[in-house]
């Protein structure tokens, strides 16, 4: 599935040096997702030992990246 990433997500995923691989790394094999408000979806993982979030819209095409914290 295409992963589509904001400017926002961006801009937050070189701050902390996470990279496009990682995201789908964690949304491939999340230690969990849950709903979040708007449609929107969070899923949880671990990147050397740091614990970091993705924020997410899935459609049957595509998964947007909103922002990783």
């Amino acid at each position: 599935m295409k992963i589509l990433y904001s400017e926002h997500a961006k801009k937050r995923m070189k701050q902390r040096g996470i990279s496009e691989l990682e995201i789908e790394h964690i949304l491939n094999h999340p230690s969990y997702i849950k709903k979040s408000f708007e449609g929107t979806k969070e899923a949880f993982g671990e990147i050397n030992n740091r614990q970091v979030k993705i924020k997410f819209i899935k459609t049957e095409n595509y998964i947007k990246i909103i922002t990783v914290m």
